[in-house]
């Protein structure tokens, strides 16, 4: 089964912040060698507030292995009561053009702890659900299979 047509994920590293780390912790979040996939890490500076520079990275995930690998990876690492907000919050979450939104505290995920969190100061998830037909509640019942087990394989050490 198709979960999503893509995922994108994203982070601003601020000046006074390790772009280095955060950068390294991105490229872990998609559980994947990005090298051998052929996965860029997109970067941009813009310019914050007082004129301080913000790197912003992102990766985009397309083929349909890696977003089961990512998703698998993110679900194992969510602990039950951050999957219960995400089921709980799944209206809320989807747009009209059937993207789930999740954000991970970026310092907590600095210290592989993966929170759910509603700060600017994160990691964003955007994933578009692959819903046939391309409906909300469609796509509200992919997100509840992936987040509760039911009908979502696993499949992250099955790359080919």
């Amino acid at each position: 089964m198709k979960i999503a047509n893509s995922i994108k994920i994203s982070v601003f590293a601020k000046e006074d912040e390790n772009e280095a780390a955060i950068e390294e912790k991105l490229r872990e979040l998609t559980s994947l060698d990005l090298e051998k996939e052929k996965i860029n890490v997109k970067k941009q500076t813009a310019t914050g507030f007082n004129e301080k520079k913000i790197r912003i990275m992102e990766i985009v995930l397309e083929k349909d292995r890696h977003i089961k690998a990512f998703i698998g990876f993110l679900k194992e690492n969510l602990g039950e009561k951050q999957k219960e907000i995400l089921l709980r919050q799944k209206e809320s979450r989807l747009d009209n053009n059937l993207n789930f939104f999740i954000r991970l505290d970026k310092e907590k995920l600095l210290n592989n702890e993966f929170w759910i969190t509603d700060s600017g100061n994160c990691f964003h998830i955007k994933a578009n659900i692959a819903a046939f037909p391309k409906k909300k509640e469609k796509a509200v019942e992919i997100i509840k299979s992936i987040f509760t087990g039911h009908g979502f394989r696993d499949n992250r050490y099955m790359q080919t």
